[in-house]
């Protein structure tokens, strides 16, 4: 045998492959077509991004409920991105579809809701949005209905929802809560609320003075009998069902004395055990609910 390769394999090895005409138009167009792609991609990629900063998709406006009208306003103009105090005066000035106590003060109307932000929209239709809104929420009968009963306006059930609001978490304590204010109400007690001295004074604490409660405001239900001139913030639809439908109970005080105990009694003396517990709680570092 020998090394070298036969003449058979070098005629194998020399032999070359020839497209057909057929073959040479195919590789032609699926070269175009490759070149064409790879100038196509970055095109719509640039396109794409072109889009993206001349149309913005749409935002939205999360409003918490328990939220106070000047809230309301501050984060309306951070959505919009004009100047502070924009939306608090446009309310202001326009006509909004409120009832005739509100005494056009839209507090309690601004209904607690996620809404839908665009190139058009303004703080005069937000605001519309939202009363509109509250008025097909609150308008409904299984909300008229029940208030009617308590002899109760919806505008008078607003008011006590956003005290319930203000002054429980959970929707048990609400309805304890709402059925603490019908009975002081019935008795021609003064509700003595903290979160309506709180609404006056425009902050939000736990912690009320003696001082605190000779406030000159008609907020001050320390002082003042019956209900507060207009609701405190804005209430969510558990707050209102829980105004217009407490359950039965003859409490007339509570206290939350730590994180998710809130006690409920008709008893002055053992609410103030109750009350001192809280005031101990505090002195220990705790944090009342």
């Amino acid at each position: 045998m020998t090394n070298e390769p036969s003449l058979d394999r070098l005629g194998r090895r020399r032999r070359r492959y020839r497209l057909t005409r057929r073959g040479r138009v195919v590789l032609i167009v699926s070269a175009a077509l490759v070149t064409a792609a790879a100038v196509l991609v970055p095109l719509l990629i640039m396109d794409a991004r072109e889009t993206k900063d001349t149309e913005p998709l749409p935002k939205s406006l999360v409003v918490p409920e328990g939220w106070r009208a000047t809230q309301v306003y501050d984060a309306v103009d951070k959505a919009l991105e004009v100047a502070p105090g924009t939306t608090g005066r446009t309310a202001a000035r326009m006509k909004l579809k409120l009832p005739a106590e509100a005494k056009e003060n839209p507090e309690g109307y601004l209904f607690p809701a996620t809404y839908p932000i665009d190139a058009r929209t303004t703080p005069k239709s937000l605001l519309s949005f939202m009363v509109n809104t509250a008025h097909a929420r609150f308008g409904t009968e299984r909300i008229l209905k029940p208030a009617r009963r308590t002899g109760l306006s919806v505008y008078q059930a607003v008011s006590i929802a956003s005290i319930v609001q203000a002054e429980a978490d959970t929707p048990t304590d609400m309805g304890k809560v709402a059925r603490v204010i019908h009975n002081r109400l019935a008795r021609a007690m003064p509700l003595q609320m903290d979160s309506t001295l709180n609404y006056a004074l425009r902050r939000s604490t736990v912690d009320t003075t003696a001082k605190d409660t000779r406030l000159a405001s008609p907020y001050n239900t320390y002082a003042q009998k019956g209900l507060p001139p207009t609701p405190i913030g804005n209430p969510g639809e558990v707050a209102l069902r829980a105004a217009i439908a407490p359950p039965a109970g003859d409490w007339l005080y509570f206290v939350t004395v730590g994180p998710g105990d809130t006690r409920f009694t008709s008893s002055y003396e053992e609410h103030q055990r109750n009350v001192e517990e809280f005031n101990a709680n505090r002195e220990r570092g705790g944090t009342p609910g």
